[in-house]
């Protein structure tokens, strides 16, 4: 999963559901290397989507690297049921979790990669003492519980913070940011210092989400700094 070259995560949140394994394997021909599923409970976020049942589901069905992120309270209680259908990564809330190194030795004692998100409001200190423990660090950039937000460029701070912690002590954690995610938006996240970029809408709500995938990913493979016309 690691790497220090910018990544495009698809989010199949905004996929159609109806033809969930269709669309997960549309965008892994087109070269996705993993897709996100967003978990939500009614709770700790004010929505409801999937359960282990639906990345059993697609685990059946692809190869491709499952990013289960989780937007629930108590994390801990699900997390051997999803390890068990077949996530790759699950990432939990600091928010949501009082005892993080817990959770986080609890996921990686079931042979998955752990991380750890924080919501806008929350301080992007509150990673700082993880980055040694964690595979992937998540900032979002809107508020969890819903697709299709805009982006909020202020949250990119925490990302070049992270950054420069992350190389400053060479932890071999990614960097990655969920919420509003574009043509726009994207190099600026790259710039700060994410190398993997959740897309949800700005793929699956294209037209062509192939040509809207492979034309993101481009877009973060230029050098930093260079601009398309």
């Amino acid at each position: 999963m690691k790497t220090s070259h910018p990544r495009i995560v698809p989010s199949v949140l905004s996929a159609d559901f109806g033809n969930l394994v269709r669309d997960v394997q549309l965008i892994q021909r087109a070269g996705a290397k993993s897709v996100q599923i967003d978990v939500m409970d009614g709770h700790f976020v004010p929505n409801i989507t999937v359960g282990p049942i639906v990345v059993e589901a697609l685990r059946k069905q692809t190869s491709i690297f499952l990013d289960v992120h989780l937007m629930i309270e108590k994390p801990w209680k699900y997390i051997p049921e999803f390890a068990n259908a077949g996530a790759d990564l699950l990432t939990v809330h600091w928010e949501a979790c009082p005892k993080p190194r817990e959770v986080i030795r609890q996921i990686k004692k079931l042979g998955v990669k752990a991380g750890v998100a924080i919501r806008p409001k929350t301080s992007e200190k509150t990673l700082v003492p993880l980055l040694g423990e964690i595979d992937l660090a998540l900032v979002m950039t809107v508020e969890p519980g819903f697709g299709g937000q805009a982006f909020m460029p202020k949250m990119l701070s925490k990302v070049r913070a992270l950054r420069r912690l992350i190389q400053l002590r060479s932890y071999d954690c990614e960097l990655q940011v969920d919420g509003g995610i574009n043509a726009k938006t994207a190099p600026l996240a790259v710039e700060a210092g994410a190398n993997s970029l959740v897309a949800g809408s700005a793929v699956y709500g294209a037209t062509d989400p192939t040509e809207a995938f492979r034309s993101l990913q481009a877009l973060v493979d230029l050098p930093v700094g260079v601009q398309v016309e």
